[in-house]
């Protein structure tokens, strides 16, 4: 008997714009008199589209930041559709240089109770990241999926960024 395959679909949710007005890493507050509070919207979510597990043995797939590509190794397959980067939007004070934090590793859940992780985050920033003339800066995120157990599932979880003036 042929095993079917899992199909995976990981749609990382990192804390949609409606969802912030009461997320406290959401805003930074300067402390310093006249200097523009940070604000961090998050308006594409992390996608990994549709991926499938052919074994027990785990593996793993990854959304480069700056091309968007999907690359995938161990028991997991690329099924197709397109994977998508997180993208954020910051706004502050402008030409001001900030400091953008992303976690080591995020545990993410099935609702049939499977688990899975991110790791390695990467952006497309530069290395001093900086807000334009008009306090604004554009950037994009991707990470790697880890599946250990060999449990397919829809996969979610919230990727804590946060944002401060360097």
């Amino acid at each position: 008997m042929v095993r079917p395959m899992l199909t995976i679909l990981a749609l990382v949710l990192a804390a949609p714009a409606a969802a912030q007005s009461d997320c406290r890493l959401c805003y930074s507050d300067s402390g310093k008199p006249g200097e523009r509070p940070l604000n961090l919207e998050i308006f594409a979510d992390l996608n990994f589209a549709k991926l499938a597990l052919t074994g027990r043995d785990g593996g793993s797939a990854e959304v480069d930041a700056a091309s968007g590509s999907k690359r995938t190794g161990g028991s997991v397959m690329n099924l197709g559709g397109m994977a998508v980067t997180g993208r954020g939007h910051i706004t502050g004070e402008p030409l001001k240089e900030v400091r953008i934090d992303l976690p080591q590793s995020v545990p993410m859940t099935a609702p049939d109770g499977g688990s899975a992780e991110l790791t390695t985050f990467t952006t497309d920033l530069p290395s001093r990241p900086t807000l334009d003339a008009n306090g604004e800066l554009t950037f994009s995120f991707g990470a790697r999926l880890v599946l250990r157990s060999g449990h397919g599932g829809n996969y979610r979880g919230r990727i804590p960024i946060t944002v401060e003036y360097n």
